[in-house]
């Protein structure tokens, strides 16, 4: 089976984006301002990849309100955590198939 980078998930070649989804793999759910830590990015640029990902409905959104305040999480669906998957078998075989 031949592979390229042609295999990969385009969605995922964002470096924030990637983030994103590494660090929802890990936790269950992550508020913004955590991954906006986390990734050491803008409030801006944050919101555009994660709205990207919510368009593409890898990530869920839950919002509610913490002593008055908004406080948005992030979660990955089923459909996000399977993308996120291939791509990254995807990529072992790549590497795999370069040694």
């Amino acid at each position: 089976m031949k592979l390229s980078i042609d295999d990969l998930h385009k969605v995922f070649e964002s470096r924030v984006r990637l983030g994103i989804m590494s660090a929802l793999a890990v936790n269950d759910e992550l508020d913004f301002t955590s991954l906006k830590e986390y990734l050491d990015v803008t409030d801006g640029n944050l919101a555009t990849h994660l709205k990207k990902l919510e368009t593409e409905e890898f990530i869920g959104v839950e919002k509610s309100f913490i002593d008055n305040k908004p406080n948005t999480k992030y979660y990955m669906t089923e459909a996000g955590r399977k993308a996120f998957e291939a791509h990254l078998n995807v990529l072992e075989q790549i590497i795999k198939s370069q040694k």
